[in-house]
């Protein structure tokens, strides 16, 4: 086994081992490939699954293999805009299962969340029978201030930039990140056990 691989099947055990002090699963997979397929086994396919915005959930592919797979899958990103929109993410709070990123997690299992309009961590929160996160290990920080620096300093300003690209200057692109992602959200326990579900990646992934 590589180094870095050992490392990651370590710090994936201590993760784990957290999570379950807070009421959430946890689970590691060397790889996105291996990540998809046990997520896929994991939702049943008459069972409505929807999701949050997520770049960790394209760069896995389990987007496209929910939508061809056969399952009963709702993507509030489908509709362009409007009452059409709002109304898929709220059907999508009702979901039996719902699939996300973190933006961080702490080396003592907290996960860490910064949203714009809320819909994504308020399913975090309440609402959907069954979240799952999917997480590179990259997304692993030291503690809690560390965790919002991420958060704030970096996933934020990724975000905003994906919206738009003419900023004139960094101070302006932040700005744009302080007013657009407003909900910082903090879980450090499930209060159903089981409920959220971690599924840790050996790679890369996201933001």
């Amino acid at each position: 086994m590589k180094a870095k691989e050992y490392y990651n099947v370590l710090l994936a055990k201590k993760l784990i081992g957290e999570f379950g002090k807070r009421n959430i699963e946890g689970f590691y997979c060397k790889t996105k490939d291996e990540a998809l397929k046990k997520i896929l086994k994991m939702i049943p396919k008459d069972n409505l699954v929807s999701c949050g915005g997520s770049l960790t959930l394209h760069e896995i592919g389990l987007k496209l293999a929910l939508k061809n797979g056969g399952y009963n899958f709702l993507d509030p990103a489908e509709p362009k805009g409007g009452k059409e929109k709002e109304s898929a993410a709220h059907q999508a709070l009702l979901a039996d299962y719902f699939l996300m990123s973190s933006n961080a997690i702490t080396a003592t299992g907290e996960l860490v969340n910064i949203d714009g309009i809320g819909n994504r961590v308020s399913a975090l929160i309440f609402g959907p029978k069954n979240v799952i996160i999917v997480a590179g290990l990259n997304k692993v920080v030291p503690n809690l201030d560390a965790a919002i620096l991420r958060v704030k300093n970096y996933a934020a300003k990724v975000i905003v930039s994906g919206y738009r690209q003419n900023y004139s200057s960094f101070e302006e692109l932040s700005k744009a990140a302080e007013d657009g992602c407003s909900q910082l959200v903090i879980t450090s326990k499930s209060m159903f056990k089981g409920r959220i579900k971690v599924i840790l990646v050996g790679e890369n992934l996201g933001i």
